[in-house]
């Protein structure tokens, strides 16, 4: 038995298809059991609730055997370490309840480096990697830089501008990462009963690509000029905010991208057993271009 939490989330969906392919069992932990796709619903185990909620992780993670972790986005907590290692420790202390050795999950780049000191949830993913690894289980860490999924909070003022901001250098190439691509790392995890004890793998993406990249390929793949431009710090902060985000996060979101400027998604080489196949320009046909022109 394989538990899988935020199974209706952008990663968390993308995992559960390969374990069902491998006949596996698979559990999942869902607030909204509803949102869950049919195909998926008739297939798994589902329970009720919240992985910050341990008597909920106790109920899931009873017969099975490893856990896929993934802690949801939040746009108002006032504190990042602390709501990571709310939805964690409740984890850790079912894991050891149950006698659950084995976890994977979703983390970030710029371990071990200065850059990723400060940098809102950056920072606190890496709190909950050292939590992890600290109980003790068997772990291994999938080290994501930006996905190409975040593109699609551009969609409206693509389809209506042709353009996309950000206060990020428009020339600096950096990974990007397509989040089925995630899944499938996950799951090969999941699925290997060889590996032991702790460690990571970054999640690369075929190439690395600036904004101006980007721009490009869109251009090409959408049939439309798109551009990128770049826009103050303090402007794109206050738009966040403006779009119901906190100062904290807001903050947070800003310190990251400026650690990505100083090159925090560049301190792992890209490597055969890291670099994912799908590449942006094939994103964007499959994913972009629909969410753009429907």
């Amino acid at each position: 038995m394989i538990v899988v939490t935020t199974p209706t989330g952008k990663i968390g969906s993308q995992v559960i298809p390969h374990l069902l392919a491998a006949g596996e069992a698979v559990r999942v932990v869902a607030r909204y059991p509803a949102r869950l796709a049919p195909e998926v619903r008739n297939r798994v185990q589902v329970v009720t609730g919240s992985l910050d909620d341990e008597a909920v992780m106790r109920q899931a993670l009873e017969g099975a055997e490893s856990v896929f972790l993934v802690v949801p986005p939040s746009f108002t907590d006032n504190n990042d370490t602390e709501y990571y290692l709310r939805f964690t420790l409740p984890t850790l202390a079912a894991m050891k309840s149950q006698g659950v050795k084995r976890i994977v999950d979703v983390s970030v780049l710029g371990r071990g480096t200065d850059l990723a000191k400060k940098t809102g949830s950056i920072t606190a993913s890496l709190a909950k990697d050292e939590e992890i690894e600290r109980s003790g289980v068997d772990y291994r860490a999938l080290w994501c830089p930006a996905l190409m999924e975040n593109m699609l909070n551009n969609v409206q003022t693509i389809k209506q501008q042709g353009m996309f901001f950000s206060p990020s250098h428009p020339d600096l190439k950096t990974p990007q990462v397509a989040t089925k691509d995630i899944g499938a790392m996950g799951a090969r995890f999941l699925l290997d009963r060889t590996w032991t004890g702790q460690g990571g793998c970054a999640v690369l993406g075929p190439q690395g690509l600036s904004f101006n990249d980007m721009a490009a390929i869109m251009s090409g793949v959408l049939g439309k000029h798109v551009r990128f431009q770049q826009v103050p710090r303090d402007a794109y902060k206050a738009q966040l905010i403006q779009h119901g985000a906190n100062e904290v996060f807001a903050q947070g979101l800003l310190d990251m991208l400026v650690a990505k400027d100083n090159g925090m998604d560049n301190v792992e080489a890209r490597m055969p057993e890291n670099r994912t196949p799908t590449s942006f320009h094939r994103w964007c046909g499959e994913v972009l271009k629909p969410a753009a022109l429907g």
